[in-house]
């Protein structure tokens, strides 16, 4: 019997692969023209760092964890998230007292026990750009524009932008009360999961998928009828930022995201030709995280992007790179041929050999196979003449170049265009 992937999980083969290559490099490019530097952390952390960051009585730490215990006794996790992990790196490290440390990005997998379906994976991959120290509403115009850049880069335009705000402390509080009140006039009609949200943590009930549970909760009390006023003026500010920018939004005031760690601002980017899997990315603050893991008070932002999600709707990395195609003839061909592939990989140009040493025939199917954009056949013969052939597979031309690269490489990297 052969030993398939585990369910929720997939092989990414070379055809993706470069999908996936093209656009983490844009994301990277943009993130680092926005001065964030990039980071790596540990795909396995301590129970207690995501059951302290995204909340108890979320649906990602009740149900979708993959948790054990090792050896030793301790409780690990493979991260669901990695703001919790970014945020263990910055105190961990003390990174408060490096300035230029300040806007952190990774790039990598998480893992949550959901149910697959399109676009949603057991392990997933996420691009997560952080901030640090920074409580003025410029920032979070300016982390949502270093998004919105992103999709840009990538030819994403048929998007949506969502945002809202969960306001602080105080108001929240406020708005709690309110909603446990509305929550116990309807409990009746809310699902088992929710009734027991309802009293731990109500702010959940928002996250359900019940169709039900839904269609009762479009009458609930919203989180921006209740901001104090210093988290209406920074929402107020916020709004007024991306308008300038020309970043559209919509205001959606029951968007609150399914992580507990969020304050004020909210986001999240929808493809609305998705279906019920529509959010491909998102993000927000979370003022009081550094603090409740143990760091000095230190306001942050951040956002992710669903890779697995998002790579489906991008359309124009279809070009590849061709390769020059080596044809050796002869052992004497041999020691000629891994010199010009040294050369030629050098000045980054795609080389490929056909280690088999077969016919010039068979070399040539090679090459055609791996769709090659030129050949360079070298044989006993161009050896004793000093000249090798550079043959272009498409139109079949052919030319004679010096069969020594440091004589004829300047020749085939001008015929070649390069």
């Amino acid at each position: 019997m052969r030993i398939q992937t585990v369910r929720g999980f997939r092989d990414i083969l070379p055809e993706e692969a470069r999908k996936w290559q093209a656009v983490e490099e844009i994301a990277r490019k943009v993130l680092l023209t926005y001065g964030f530097k990039e980071v790596r952390s540990p795909i396995l952390e301590k129970t207690e760092l995501f059951i302290r960051s995204i909340g108890e009585t979320t649906d990602i730490v009740e149900k979708e964890m993959y948790s054990f215990v090792d050896k030793g006794g301790d409780s690990l996790t493979l991260r669901p998230e990695a703001t919790a992990s970014i945020v263990r790196m910055y105190i961990q490290h003390s990174l408060y007292h490096r300035p230029a440390w300040s806007k952190l990005f990774t790039i990598g997998p998480m893992f949550r026990r959901e149910r697959p379906q399109k676009g949603r994976y057991r392990q997933f991959w996420q691009i997560n750009a952080e901030m640090f120290g920074f409580s003025h509403p410029i920032a979070d115009a300016e982390i949502i524009l270093a998004l919105n850049t992103i999709l840009e880069k990538l030819k994403i335009s048929s998007y949506e932008l969502h945002l809202n705000s969960l306001g602080c402390k105080t108001c929240r509080q406020t708005f709690k009360e309110a909603l446990k009140d509305y929550l116990e006039k309807i409990q009746d009609m809310l699902c088992p999961d929710c009734q027991r949200r309802q009293k731990l943590n109500p702010l959940r009930v928002f996250d359900c998928k019940v169709e039900g549970c839904q269609k009762v909760l479009e009458k609930a009390p919203l989180i921006t009828d209740y901001l104090c006023n210093e988290c209406k003026k920074h929402f107020e500010e916020l709004q007024f930022y991306l308008s300038l920018l020309d970043i559209k939004f919509i205001l959606n005031p029951r968007l609150v995201r399914g992580l507990d760690y969020y304050t004020r601002t909210a986001f999240e980017v929808i493809l609305p030709q998705i279906g019920a899997q529509s959010a491909v990315a998102g993000g927000g603050r979370y003022d009081n995280l550094v603090e409740e893991l143990g760091g000095k008070s230190t306001p942050a932002i951040g956002f992710a992007i669903g890779l697995d999600r998002l790579l489906p709707y991008i359309s124009n990395f279809n070009q590849k790179e061709r390769p020059i195609f080596i044809a050796l003839l002869g052992k004497e061909s041999i020691k000629l041929g891994l010199l010009w592939a040294k050369y030629l990989r050098k000045k980054n140009i795609f080389t490929e050999i056909d280690y088999r040493l077969g016919s010039l025939k068979s070399q040539l199917n090679r090459a055609n196979h791996l769709e090659a954009a030129w050949s360079l056949i070298i044989g006993e013969d161009e050896i004793k003449k000093g000249e090798a052939i550079l043959r272009n597979m498409d139109t079949k031309e052919q030319i004679n170049i010096p069969v020594y690269p440091e004589k004829g490489l300047n020749k085939l990297l001008e015929k070649i265009g390069r």
